[in-house]
C-alpha cells in the first residue's frame, strides 16, 4: 500500500506541464461535478475547454504515451459531457428530495472517473514522454555538442563509467568539424561510432546502421574474410576456433586448433588486441576479448596477409599467405549468437546423467509459449516428480526480454524472499535521477520451486534481463553460476529509451534507467574499466585441454563444468 501511495504522490516527477495541468483541470472539474456548489459560476463552464486545448497542445508536442492518452481522454469525456453548459448555463438551486438519488449516482461517477487519473500516474514513471531530439539540421560538430550535452544529462551511468564529458567534447569536436570541411561522411561515422563505444554499453547502438546490409565502411574495412576466427587462451596464445571447408585458410594448410604466431607481421597478441570492430559495444573485457577474435581475422576483400602459425599436429612452425575473399561475413555470422522469434523461449529436458536442464533463450513470451514463466515452473514440476539430481538453468547467448518475466522465474528458483530491482530515471522536472516507485521489483519464493541443487550457465552474451536471473541468484545456498567469462555487463533499462536523430539520418539509442539493488546502487552494468554484469562462481578456464575440448572436439565445456560442480555440491550447501 505504501508503494502505491509513493507511486501517486511522487508521479509528477514524470509528468510534464502540459499533463500536471491536465491532471489538475480534472480533478478540479470531478471534485466540483461530484460536489457542486448551490452558487453558480460561469466560468467553471469554460473550464472544460481548457482541458481540451491543453490536451491538444500537449498531443502538438508529440506526447503520445499511454499516460497522456488516458488524460487527453478524460478531458475530452468531460468536455462532451459538459459541452452545453457553454451555451446554456445550468443554474443549481437546493435539490429536492427526489433527485438526491441522481446526486448520489453522479458523485459516485465522479469518483469512479478518478481512475483513470490514477492509473495514468501509476503508469507515468515507466511511460513517461521522452521525446526524441532532432538533430538532423544540425552540422555534424553542433549535433554532436548537443547530443554529447543531453546525454551528459540522461544517459543513466555516467557517474558509473567515469564519462569526462567535456573531454569527450575537446577530444571528438574537432574530428566532427574536420568532417564537415572536408564533407567527409566516413570520417563522420566512424568519430560517431568510436563515441557511442566508448561508453561501452551493450544498450548503446547506431539504430539503422545496417552494417550486414548496405554499410560500405563495414564492407571494406571487414567484408573479406580468410576462412577462420580466431580464440584467445588465458595464456595469451591466439588459436583457430573456427576453419571454414574450403577456404584460403584450409587450402593453405591451416586447420582447427592451430597457434597463430604472427599476423601480417605483428605478434598475434597485438593484432588479436587492436581489433576494434564490433556489431555492438563490448562493455566488459569477456566479450571484448571474444569479439576480437572474430574480428582480427577479417579484412577488405581482396587484401593480403602473412601468417606465421604452429601446427597443432606436429608443433612444426609454418607460414601461410592468404587473400581475403567476399564470404558475405560468414565467419562473423557463424560465430555470431542469433535467435528467431519462432525459437521457443523456454526448453527443458532431463539429461542420461540424471540432471535437469532448462535452456532460456529470451525472457519474452512468444504464439507457443505465451506465459514463460507458468511453462517454467510446469518444466520443474515435472523434473521434482521425477526426482532429478539437480536443476542446470542455461542463459547462455540469451539476449534479455522483460525483468517481469525474469523475476517471475527466479521464484521458482528462489530460496526467500528477496529484493530484484528498484528502477531510476532522470526528470525533466528535477533535474536529477529518481527512483520510480510503482517499478520495484520483489522476488517472493514459490511453493512449487525448486529446492534441490542449482546451476546457471553463463557467458558473454547473457545480457539484460537476463543477467538478472545470475545477479539476483547469486551467493544463494545449493547455487552455482558457470562460465568462462561474466555476463555482457548491460542491465540498463530500456522503458524510454533516450533517442537522437542524427546527420545523415542516423538513429541513436541509449538506455533510460538504472537497475539498482536493495541499497539503490546500480547493478549489474560495468564500469568504465570493462568490469561488471554477474561474476561466475566457477570460471571455467580457457586453457589448452578447455579449448580443443569446446573448439575441436564440439563439446559443452561449461554444462560439463556445471555438472561436476552440482557432483561435489552437497544438498546442505
Amino acid at each position: 500500500m505504501s508503494i502505491l501511495a509513493d507511486s501517486l504522490f511522487e508521479a509528477y516527477k514524470w509528468l510534464t506541464p502540459y499533463e500536471m495541468v491536465l491532471c489538475a483541470i480534472d480533478l478540479f472539474l470531478l471534485g466540483w461535478y461530484a460536489f457542486p456548489a448551490r452558487r453558480p459560476y460561469r466560468w467553471v463552464d469554460f473550464v472544460p475547454s481548457a482541458g481540451v486545448l491543453v490536451s491538444a497542445l500537449s498531443l502538438l508536442c508529440g506526447d503520445t504515451t499511454l499516460p497522456a492518452l488516458i488524460l487527453y481522454g478524460l478531458s475530452g469525456l468531460l468536455f462532451l459531457l459538459t459541452a452545453k453548459r457553454i451555451w446554456a448555463p445550468k443554474r443549481h438551486a437546493p435539490l429536492p428530495k427526489r433527485k438526491r438519488l441522481r446526486a448520489i449516482v453522479r458523485a459516485a461517477s465522479c469518483l469512479a472517473a478518478l481512475s483513470p487519473i490514477v492509473l495514468a500516474l501509476l503508469l507515468a514513471g515507466e511511460l513517461r514522454y521522452n521525446p526524441a531530439s532532432d538533430f538532423r539540421e544540425l552540422s555534424y560538430s553542433e549535433a554532436f555538442v548537443r547530443l554529447n550535452e543531453r546525454l551528459s544529462r540522461e544517459y543513466p551511468f555516467g557517474d558509473r563509467k567515469k564519462v569526462d564529458w567535456e573531454a569527450l567534447e575537446r577530444k571528438y569536436t574537432p574530428i566532427f568539424q574536420e568532417a564537415e570541411r572536408k564533407l567527409d561522411k566516413e570520417l563522420y561515422y566512424k568519430a560517431l561510432r568510436e563515441y557511442l563505444f566508448s561508453f561501452r554499453d551493450g544498450h548503446v547502438k547506431i539504430v539503422n546502421e545496417a552494417l550486414y546490409e548496405d554499410n560500405p565502411v563495414f564492407k571494406r574495412e571487414s567484408g573479406g574474410g580468410f576462412g577462420i576466427s580466431a580464440v584467445l587462451l588465458d595464456n595469451g596464445q591466439v588459436r583457430v576456433g573456427l576453419l571454414l571447408k574450403g577456404s584460403p585458410a584450409e587450402r593453405s594448410g591451416m586447420a582447427l586448433g592451430d597457434e597463430i604466431v604472427d599476423w601480417n607481421g605483428r605478434p598475434a597478441l597485438d593484432a588479436y588486441r587492436s581489433a576494434a570492430w564490433s556489431e555492438n559495444p563490448t562493455a566488459t573485457d569477456g566479450d571484448r576479448r571474444m569479439n576480437q577474435g572474430r574480428f582480427m581475422t577479417r579484412s577488405a576483400v581482396g587484401s593480403w596477409v602473412e601468417v606465421e602459425y604452429r601446427s597443432r599436429a606436429n608443433n612444426e612452425l609454418r607460414k601461410a599467405t592468404l587473400k581475403a575473399y567476399e564470404d558475405d561475413y560468414a565467419t562473423l555470422k557463424v560465430t555470431k549468437a542469433k535467435l528467431k522469434r519462432t525459437d521457443a523461449p523456454i526448453e527443458g529436458r532431463v539429461l542420461d546423467n540424471g540432471y535437469g536442464y532448462i535452456q532460456i533463450r529470451y525472457f519474452l513470451p512468444n504464439d507457443a509459449v505465451p506465459d514463460p514463466a507458468g511453462f517454467f515452473a510446469g518444466i520443474v514440476n515435472d523434473f521434482q516428480n521425477r526426482s532429478v539430481k539437480g536443476l542446470i538453468v542455461d542463459v547462455r547467448d540469451n539476449p534479455g526480454g522483460d525483468d517481469d518475466v525474469t523475476a517471475a522465474i527466479a521464484g521458482y528458483l528462489s530460496a526467500w524472499k528477496r529484493h530484484y530491482e528498484s528502477v531510476s530515471y532522470y526528470s525533466r522536472t528535477t533535474g536529477q535521477f529518481e527512483v520510480n516507485a510503482g517499478e520495484t521489483r520483489i522476488i517472493t519464493p514459490k511453493e512449487s520451486g525448486y529446492k534441490g541443487k542449482v546451476a546457471i550457465l553463463v557467458n558473454h552474451n547473457t545480457a539484460s534481463s537476463a543477467e538478472g536471473l545470475p545477479l539476483v541468484l547469486k551467493g544463494q545456498p545449493r547455487t552455482v553460476i558457470v562460465g568462462f567469462t561474466s555476463t555482457n555487463g548491460s542491465f540498463g533499462v530500456m522503458s524510454r529509451p533516450i533517442e537522437a536523430k542524427m546527420p545523415e539520418d542516423y538513429l541513436l539509442r541509449f538506455p533510460d534507467g538504472r537497475s539498482l539493488d536493495a541499497h539503490y546502487a546500480v547493478q549489474g552494468d560495468s564500469d568504465g574499466q570493462g568490469r561488471g554484469g554477474a561474476l561466475p562462481d566457477i570460471q571455467v578456464p580457457l586453457n589448452e585441454e578447455t579449448f580443443a575440448a569446446k573448439y575441436i572436439e564440439g563439446q559443452d565445456v561449461e554444462l560439463q563444468a556445471a555438472i561436476e560442480a552440482l557432483e561435489k555440491m552437497s544438498f546442505a550447501k
